[in-house]
């Protein structure tokens, strides 16, 4: 079973990935061969930032988090 980390691309209409050349002839898979994929996409957490209003500042709610590390 190989495991590995691919971006989608456009195919026509479709979205196609593609699997690389060294897994494909470890795994030994064939043309028009059934494989079954599992699909887990990343999560981006980048669009959550500025979304949640709080009174504090940044600076402050570090301060906060670091108070009891010592």
């Amino acid at each position: 079973m190989a495991e590995l980390d691919v971006e989608t691309k456009k195919w026509g209409d479709s979205m196609a990935i593609i699997i690389p050349k060294p897994i494909v002839e470890a795994e030994r898979i064939k043309l028009n061969q059934k494989i079954h994929i599992i699909i887990h996409k990343e999560t981006d957490l980048s669009d959550l930032f500025g979304k949640f209003k709080t009174s504090k500042t940044a600076q402050q709610l570090k301060d906060e988090a670091r108070k009891d590390w010592t």
